[in-house]
């Protein structure tokens, strides 16, 4: 899964550790089996809500925006901010729901980032060249040198316009945990834990 801009993977959740994750939602310990991982933070799932209508982001989808301090979901996020320009190449408009290439700050639809000269499409991780407002495929690239253009070599990031954020479902099970403490004698002083064997 593509994750510009974002948390990347989630930090292992130990079980062998002893320390019990907080959530950024709340600030309370995390001892629930299932968690969500995102924005470098962990959250209760239902702390992950949406700041306009409220809906818990991890039931509704696997991926949150945040814009102007705010956590919200796909449909709002639209709603609030609408259309996110237009494409450099064909110059329509882009949904702010679409997935775009970007190029020297210029924004296009995924079906018109190609190279100038062959017209094939430009993928994530393909190299290209972006010379004088236009794209070329390394393939290309000698012929536009030799036109007496000079530009240097880019690889091409996937960037949704929205800068979307994963949202990762951690499937934790606490049963080792528990144990390990039972183990060493800790008491758990009232903390419960919906274990689900």
């Amino acid at each position: 899964m593509v994750n510009p801009g974002g948390s990347s993977q989630p930090p292992p959740v130990g079980t062998g550790s002893l320390s019990w994750k907080r959530c950024a939602g709340c600030g309370g310990k995390i001892a629930d089996r299932f968690l969500l991982y995102t924005m470098d933070s962990y959250w209760h799932s239902r702390c992950l809500k949406c700041s306009c209508c409220q809906a818990q982001l991890g039931e509704i989808g696997t991926s949150c925006y945040t814009k102007s301090g705010m956590i919200l979901c796909r449909n709002d996020y639209i709603r609030l901010f609408g259309n996110s320009g237009a494409c450099s190449a064909c110059g329509q408009s882009i949904p702010a729901s679409e997935l775009v290439m970007r190029a020297q700050g210029n924004v296009y639809h995924l079906k018109c980032f190609t190279c100038s000269t062959c017209r094939n499409r430009l993928v994530p991780g393909d190299r290209f060249h972006y010379i004088n407002g236009s794209l070329f495929c390394e393939h290309d690239r000698p012929t536009a040198l030799i036109n007496g253009h000079l530009s240097s070599l880019q690889t091409n990031p996937l960037l949704p316009d929205q800068k979307a954020v994963d949202c990762y479902t951690l499937r934790v099970t606490l049963d080792d945990e528990l144990k390990h403490r039972q183990t060493l004698g800790l008491a758990l002083s009232g903390e419960s834990l919906d274990l689900i064997v």
